[in-house]
């Protein structure tokens, strides 16, 4: 698809990302009673962040992390990985498919929080670890905060995947896969809230947009 066509839809989607600012504020409004799992989560990207800030970045975990999403993306598209390469100073992989999705979803799908999850979850599973509960929140936390830091921190510089698909579309790409996925989680962590009414309350705030929009008109 010509970059063209890609900074018309990006123009089209910004309506959905008011209504996804909209329904995240209100789930995280909403959620803010949880305090156990904010203190928890938010001091852990807290302590993240003393490292970001006064330690040398590992910037070799990042973009291992960041070329691994650009695999699992091609498996759940049903491509192939042919050629694997993650280094401090870089990385690239050699795909037999490839597009936005899989191109942009370093820059939205925290891997390593995942991982976090899905750990949790099977030790819970297995070995019932809901004593330690906080100190899943603890990570969790960390984790996300080292995804939104150095994912900030690479954008710095140019990045292929984001020229190839354009600024604008990836910029809201990006901007709704994050959103996207807070909107899920957030729901299930806190308890306050059903995950489906946080997209409920997306949809309601993309149609406000739009309307407002044609009122303009």
């Amino acid at each position: 698809m010509p970059k063209w066509c890609k900074t018309i839809i990006a123009v089209l989607l910004l309506p959905v990302c008011a209504g996804a600012s909209t329904a995240l504020w209100r789930v995280i409004r909403v959620s803010g009673n949880a305090d156990t799992i904010w203190v928890a989560t938010l001091s852990g990207a807290a302590c993240w962040l003393v490292i970001y800030l006064l330690l040398p970045k590992p910037m070799w975990v990042y973009v291992f992390g960041h070329e691994l999403t650009h695999v699992v993306w091609t498996w759940l598209m049903g491509g192939r990985v042919k050629k694997f390469k993650a280094s401090a100073k870089g990385g690239h992989v050699v795909v037999t498919k490839n597009n936005f999705i899989i191109a942009l979803a370093p820059y939205f799908f925290p891997l390593y929080a995942v991982v976090v999850g899905l750990l949790f979850l099977a030790g819970s599973w297995l070995w019932n670890w809901s004593g330690y509960t906080v100190w899943f929140h603890l990570l969790l936390g960390a984790s996300y905060g080292f995804h939104l830091t150095l994912t900030w921190h690479i954008l710095k510089n140019t990045q292929t995947d984001i020229t190839e698909q354009g600024y604008l579309f990836s910029a809201v790409v990006i901007f709704l896969g994050n959103v996207c996925i807070l909107l899920l989680v957030i729901p299930l962590l806190a308890e306050q809230v059903k995950p489906l009414a946080g997209l409920q309350w997306w949809a309601n705030g993309t149609w406000d947009a739009f309307q407002n929009l044609a009122r303009l008109w």
